[in-house]
């Protein structure tokens, strides 16, 4: 598939990890897979994908390295696909995104929720710091910033918006937010 990534954005991870998970079946897939499906058929029927479209999904997220395609069955051969250590890392991700939706619908309205597999109770999940336990919802309090790879370009950019930031914090009177 080609990529859909602009020249400049080539470092942003951000760009990077779209081009890997950012269609829409991909998730779906891996929202199956980290729910146990492993089986060609059974995403299939979970997701009422056509055949060409789900072999070439699952061909993309096994060259992406998320599913490991391994042989069940010999006569006639038949594969299943598990996911990977990285793509098992993909799993805060996916419990963020349905964390977001879910937190815009009313509770009537949700058709699938995330629980404590010994409780039973509903979970919510949050996106934290895990140095400080903080959460990074407070997009005043957490930035981007340019990392030790960044091109001139990158740095430029985070230089202006921190340039930008700290104006914006100058202007605005004491003890106002």
């Amino acid at each position: 598939m080609p990529s859909r990534i602009r020249l400049e954005d080539r470092e942003c991870p951000l760009s990077t990890t779209v081009q890997h998970v950012g269609e829409w079946w991909t998730l779906l897939i891996l929202h199956d897979a980290f729910d146990g499906y492993t089986r060609f058929d059974q995403f299939q029927q979970s997701l009422g994908i056509s055949t060409s479209m789900l072999t070439a999904r699952l061909k993309t997220l096994v060259d992406d390295g998320l599913l490991e395609r391994r042989p069940y069955q010999t006569n006639p051969v038949r594969h299943e696909y598990v996911l990977t250590e990285r793509g098992h890392s993909l799993r805060p991700v996916i419990v963020a995104l349905a964390a977001w939706g879910n937190r815009h619908l009313t509770p009537q309205d949700r058709s699938m929720i995330l629980i404590d597999a010994e409780t039973g109770q509903e979970a919510e999940p949050i996106v934290v710091d895990a140095r400080t336990g903080k959460s990074l919802d407070d997009s005043e309090a957490y930035v981007f910033s340019a990392g030790p790879a960044a091109s001139t370009a990158m740095r430029a950019r985070y230089t202006e918006l921190q340039g930008q930031r700290r104006s914006r914090n100058t202007d605005r009177k004491p003890g106002t937010p």
